[in-house]
C-alpha cells in the first residue's frame, strides 16, 4: 500500500522521543488487535482529517480490512459527498451584484473550477448559471484548494440539494443518512469505502452541526436515541479505538450507554443495552499538550479520578486547561496519548501496519 517509505520514515525520526514512544505503543496495540482477529474503530473530527489526507487514508484502511468502523462529523460527510477537496476561485461577491447580507465575511464568493466534461455532467443534475461562472472567471481573485462542497458554486449548492434527496431515500429505507449517501460516494472516501465493505460509518451527536443542510439531514434521518445506540454498538465491537483530531468525544467515553467512564449506569439499571470501555485501548491523536499532562497526572497520582471522587473541579486541582473529553480518556487504563500532528502520525501508522500485517 505504501510506495514511498523514506519520507515517512523521516517524519517518524523527526518526532520527539517521547512522542515516538507513545506512537510505537499505539501501533503495537493496533497490530496486536488485528492479529488476534479484533476490530479497530476510528473516531474522526473535521477539518485537519480531511485537509491532511487522513480521511482518504482511513478509506484505504477500510478497504484493507484494518478499520472496522468510523464515526465522523457532518462536515466531513458533506465534503466527501462532493469528492473531498476542490479547486475554487475566490472573488468579491459585491462585484457580481450579490447582496452583502448573504455573503460571508469579506464578501467572498467562490466558484468551483472544473473541466468542461464535469460541468456538462453537473448540468444533467441541476440548473447551472453559466453566466455567473463566466463572470467569476473574468474577475480578479485568488485560486485555492479547499474542502469540497462547501460554499463554492455550483458544488456547494449541489451538495445542499443532494442532502434533501438523500434524506428522503434514507427515511424511506429506514437507514441513517450516511449509509444512503455512501451508496453514491466515491470509494476513495470513507463514505464510499464503508458502503463497499459493509462497514458502519456514523456521525456522532456532538458533530451533527456542520455541512449546512447535510448536518440537518443527517440529524433528521434517524432519532438521537437510535444514533446513540448505533454508535454505542460500534464502539462496543471495537478492541482499539483511535480518536483523530476530534474535539468533542463525550459520546465515546462519557456516553449514555457506556458504564465504565460514562453515564450508562441508569440505562443498565433500566434494562437498556449498555457497554463498557474497560480493557479497550483508546488512542487519541491530538495537538493539545494538556492531554498528555492530564494523562500523566492520572497515571502518576490518580488526580483525575480523585477529583471526580471528591466532587472537585478538575481544572483547579491540576492547574491545567481541562477539556471535557480528557476525563474519560485519562482514566482509562489502556489509553495512549499521541500529541503530534495527525498529518504526520497517520502515514507512519499506515506504513507500520503494512510492515506488520502485509
Amino acid at each position: 500500500m505504501v510506495t514511498n517509505r523514506e519520507p515517512i520514515e523521516r517524519l517518524y525520526r523527526d518526532l520527539a522521543p517521547d512522542i515516538r514512544q507513545m506512537l510505537d505503543l499505539a501501533i503495537a496495540s493496533i497490530v496486536s488487535a488485528k492479529k488476534a482477529g479484533g476490530k479497530v474503530v476510528v473516531v474522526t473530527g473535521s477539518g485537519p482529517n480531511l485537509h491532511e489526507g487522513v480521511t482518504t487514508l482511513i478509506a484505504e484502511l477500510i478497504h484493507k480490512s484494518i478499520v472496522d468502523g468510523v464515526t465522523t462529523s457532518s462536515a466531513v460527510v458533506a465534503h466527501e459527498m462532493a469528492g473531498a477537496l476542490e479547486e475554487v476561485k475566490r472573488v468579491d461577491g459585491i462585484k457580481l451584484g450579490l447582496p452583502e447580507a448573504m455573503l460571508p465575511r469579506g464578501n467572498v464568493f467562490e466558484a468551483t473550477l472544473m473541466p468542461p466534461d464535469l460541468l456538462e455532467q453537473l448540468k444533467t443534475e441541476m440548473l447551472i448559471d453559466t453566466e455567473l461562472l463566466e463572470k467569476v472567471l473574468a474577475l480578479d481573485g485568488s485560486i485555492i484548494i479547499k474542502a469540497a462542497g462547501n460554499i463554492a458554486y455550483p458544488l456547494g449548492l449541489r451538495t445542499e440539494n443532494l442532502a434533501k434527496e438523500i434524506l428522503f431515500i434514507a427515511k424511506s429505507k429506514g437507514v441513517p443518512f450516511e449509509q444512503a449517501a455512501g451508496a453514491g460516494a466515491d470509494t476513495r472516501t470513507m463514505l464510499g469505502a464503508a458502503h463497499a465493505k459493509n462497514v458502519p460509518i456514523l456521525v456522532t451527536i456532538p458533530q451533527l452541526v456542520g455541512g449546512g443542510m447535510v448536518g440537518l439531514a443527517i440529524g433528521d434521518s434517524i432519532s438521537l436515541t437510535e444514533r446513540a445506540t448505533k454508535v454505542a454498538r460500534m464502539i462496543q465491537s471495537a478492541d482499539v479505538i483511535i480518536e483523530s483530531g476530534v474535539a468533542l468525544t463525550q459520546e465515546i467515553h462519557d456516553g449514555p450507554f457506556e458504564t465504565y467512564t460514562g453515564h450508562g449506569l441508569w440505562s443498565h439499571w433500566e434494562g437498556y443495552p449498555t457497554y463498557s470501555l474497560k480493557e479497550k485501548t483508546l488512542i487519541r491523536i491530538d495537538l493539545d499538550p494538556s492531554l498528555k499532562m492530564a494523562w500523566e497526572f492520572e497515571k502518576q497520582s490518580s488526580k483525575v479520578q480523585a477529583a471526580i471522587d471528591e466532587g472537585l473541579p478538575k481544572t483547579k486541582l491540576m492547574s491545567i486547561p481541562f477539556r471535557m473529553e480528557m476525563s474519560g480518556f485519562a482514566r482509562l487504563e489502556k489509553s495512549i496519548p499521541v500529541v503530534a500532528d495527525l498529518g504526520v502520525v497517520w502515514p507512519v501508522i499506515a506504513l507500520r501496519l503494512e510492515q506488520e500485517l502485509g
